[in-house]
């Protein structure tokens, strides 16, 4: 079986050469890029199984780079971490809602980072066999439609623009309508129980989801102190 390729880029020398060598180490084959315009024309020539993203790049910034590649079909469901010197919550809502899948900002601890990389890749393959194991190819509830094995959303025949992340989230909160999950268990389900990412994560990821559903935004409920619940309206 071939290693998984992971695309670095990552314009900070130390930085870059930190990653790789964490990478590395515990199997990964790795390509590396200092330019945004560099990483973004390897990553379409390669089709890596993740990108680890620096937002502050000369060329072309990560967060337009992290825009085109969920635009492209090729591309859409690509695992994304995105790295940033920026810890302020406007820069998490913006990179998550561009389609990142995770957010670290620096300075950041190589163990986490790699524990996160084995969670998303963990998430993307198994993702065909988990909706297998459900036992359905779509989840229905009225004019929002699931395809689990297509991987794609939509509401009144229009297709829903999901990161990967935001997916699995629908999906895993409209298949038990009406079971309130907390943040941890979206996160174990979403992300993996081996990593841990902050809460705030899942909020964001919310609120993008419940931007895209428009007018059906109703049909993801808050229940406070606890988490978040699909509407039950059966």
């Amino acid at each position: 079986m071939s290693k998984p390729l992971i695309v670095v880029v990552e314009d900070e020398t130390d930085i870059q050469d930190i990653i790789t060598y964490n990478l590395k180490r515990e199997g990964y084959d790795v390509l590396t890029a200092s330019r945004g315009d560099q990483g973004l024309s390897l990553i379409q020539a390669k089709n890596p199984d993740l990108v680890i993203l620096d937002i502050m790049l000369p060329g072309i910034d990560g967060l337009t780079i992290c825009q085109q590649l969920r635009a492209a079909a090729k591309t859409k469901a690509l695992p994304i971490i995105i790295l940033s010197a920026k810890e302020e919550e406007s820069d998490v809502v913006i990179g998550l809602g561009l389609g990142a899948d995770d957010y670290m900002p620096k300075p950041f601890s190589p163990r986490e980072l790699l524990a996160r990389v084995k969670a998303l890749l963990r998430r993307a393959t198994a993702q065909e066999s988990q909706g297998q194991e459900q036992g359905q190819d779509q989840i229905r509830h009225g004019d929002l439609i699931i395809d689990i094995d297509r991987h794609q959303a939509s509401l009144q025949g229009v297709a829903l623009k999901l990161t990967a992340t935001e997916f699995k989230l629908l999906m895993v909160l409209a298949s038990q309508p009406g079971r309130a999950f907390s943040r941890e268990q979206l996160l174990n389900r979403v992300v993996g129980d081996a990593v841990v990412v902050v809460d705030r994560n899942i909020d964001v990821h919310i609120r993008s989801v419940r931007k895209k559903l428009g007018v059906q935004t109703g049909l993801i409920e808050t229940v406070r102190g606890v988490g978040y619940r699909f509407a039950d309206r059966s």
